[in-house]
């Protein structure tokens, strides 16, 4: 049953927002092509346990998908050509689940919701993958959803990459959904693998076409340079046996520095537009890392200058954890400490992390150990629960 549910997350995760967007094409109707999605879902959670996992899941998926999709095409007097068009491999077009993206994102729909379901729909992300990222209850994203779709419908959004005039009352949350589908591949809030190059590699291809069909938004190509700046140090991020390894014990020369100088460049393109976002800032932030030859060579007091720059565009209190971070390193564990110390992050697991490390270097181990050890309860990632709990204390 376990290989079946992590078999059929994975065609869910890779296939499922895919045939969704062909599915609202062909029917024109975003309702019914998610129902049909869902239902075929239910079927292969039923019979794959006991008929096993077929040679190719996403044909299956497809297969079954379209045999429910007859029921609503049949009320349609051209549905025998709209059958034939659902085929597999699907028809999709370019920016099919770019349109997709855009009308999850309609602003129409409360901000947390459009994200919420854009992540479920179009990415494939569990409810609770979604929690992790915003910090709330499954169950406070579970209506969030829920609410949406309806709204979908009811307001009978339209299914289409809206024109320019259009984008700026989207294109914000767009961004927000590549930003934490790559998040969430990068370090995975749930599972048994610590990170999930499928989910990375998706977000940094729906970047790239946001780029490609938006040469001139800044923040666009800032959020691309972002993703592809962290893509390029992953052969260092983790050693031989899946462990997570920190920043400053990288071998830099495993970095792909090609893909680096290319992500710095894009980034060079959207300072050229001179509309400075968060997303550039970031980028900027991790490029200081990327650039420097080591770890004792880092630029810390132009990273922390960065981070004010992207605190004053967007004052959330994760944002002024990764500031204390910088800080600890151009001012001290101290002045760092009183910077979390003000901070409401219980819920948050790099928080407590942090706070163990600030304490450690002020001689504080027992208040480190056990904030530790509630940062242990706060993240189901592999990698990082090993990297905590190595560094408590027998």
């Amino acid at each position: 049953m376990d290989e079946v549910h992590v078999e059929l997350a994975r065609v869910v995760r890779e296939h499922a927002g895919r045939l969704t967007a062909c599915l609202i094409r062909v029917l024109g109707d975003f309702a019914a092509a998610e129902d049909v999605v869902q239902d075929a879902i239910e079927i292969a959670l039923r019979r794959w346990p006991e008929e096993g996992i077929p040679d190719h899941p996403d044909a299956w998926l497809l297969t079954v998908a379209r045999r429910r999709g007859l029921d609503v095409l049949r009320r349609q007097a051209n549905y025998r050509d709209k059958l034939a068009r659902l085929q597999w491999p699907v028809p999709e077009e370019p920016d099919d689940r770019l349109k997709l993206i855009f009308t999850c994102c309609h602003p129409a729909l409360p901000e947390t919701a459009q994200v919420a379901l854009t992540l479920r729909t179009v990415c494939g992300l569990t409810t609770a993958q979604i929690a992790a990222a915003f910090l709330v209850p499954e169950t406070t994203v579970a209506q969030r959803i829920t609410r949406a779709k309806r709204k979908i419908t009811d307001a009978g959004i339209p299914y289409r990459v809206p024109p320019d005039a259009e984008l700026p009352g989207r294109l914000g949350q767009v961004l927000s959904v590549v930003y934490l589908l790559f998040n969430e591949g990068y370090l995975t809030s749930s599972g048994v693998r610590p990170h999930a190059p499928d989910l990375t590699a998706d977000a940094e291809f729906l970047a790239s076409t946001l780029a490609w069909s938006m040469p001139k938004q800044p923040e666009v190509l800032g959020l691309l340079a972002l993703v592809r700046l962290h893509q390029a140090r992953i052969a260092a991020r983790f050693d031989g046996a899946g462990r997570l390894v920190l920043l400053k014990d990288q071998d830099r020369t495993r970095w792909d520095h090609d893909a680096i100088a290319d992500a710095i460049h894009l980034l060079e393109r959207a300072a050229a537009h001179h509309r400075p976002g968060p997303y550039q800032v970031e980028a900027a932030i991790v490029a200081c890392h990327a650039e420097s030859p080591s770890w004792d060579d880092t630029d810390w007091a132009q990273i922390l200058v960065l981070y004010d720059m992207l605190l004053a565009m967007a004052p959330t209190p994760v944002v002024r954890l990764h500031r204390a971070i910088a800080l600890r390193y151009v001012q001290g564990p101290t002045a760092a400490l009183a910077e979390l110390d003000s901070l409401v992050l219980d819920g948050y697991h790099l928080y407590h992390a942090t706070r163990a490390d600030l304490l450690r270097d002020l001689g504080r181990h027992e208040e480190a150990d056990a904030a530790d050890r509630r940062a242990l309860t706060l993240t189901a990632n592999p990698a990082q629960q090993a990297l905590i709990a190595d560094r408590l204390r027998p």
